[in-house]
């Protein structure tokens, strides 16, 4: 598990290198042909990650519900996110894999719901939702390169 916790850190340590010179104006802009922008996909990250870990693992999610709520698969962005908002979004999708590394550690993951993904994939430990979250990372990584050429 130790390699799939580095490309976790690895992959979020990327978005913020790539969002890191753009504006606000820019992160909440929605390109022509797509669905969300930059703001959305950070927040997915974080949302998506704490629902395939900790809530299919029936422990409690480490973010607010209004966050899922906005952030989680199907949902699109309502309005744009300020300078705060987002350094709060930040804060989380840089701190919150040291807290899973903590947690797998202290063994609080035990009772993992079986789910199938959207794209087929079936989640039936923690372990594959790790693994699985980390493919689902890096396609939101592309398309936020997709999107910052856009803006």
């Amino acid at each position: 598990m130790k390699t799939q916790f580095e490309i976790l850190i690895k992959s979020r340590e990327l978005v913020v290198k790539l969002i890191e010179d753009l504006t606000m104006e820019q992160m909440n802009t929605i390109p022509k042909g797509f669905k969300n922008n930059i703001t959305w996909n950070v927040a997915h990250l974080v949302v998506t990650q704490q629902l395939l870990h900790y809530k299919l693992s029936n422990t409690n999610c480490l973010v607010p519900e209004e966050l899922i709520a906005n952030f989680k698969k199907g949902t699109f962005p309502k309005r744009d996110l300020n300078d705060e908002e987002f350094d709060e979004i930040k804060d989380l999708l840089t701190a919150l894999p040291e807290t899973l590394i903590e947690d797998y550690e202290a063994g609080i993951f035990n009772d993992y719901e079986t789910y199938e993904t959207s794209t087929g994939f079936v989640l039936n430990s923690l372990e594959t939702a790790i693994t699985f979250n980390n493919y689902h990372e890096g396609l939101h990584l592309g398309i936020i390169r997709s999107i910052k050429k856009l803006v």
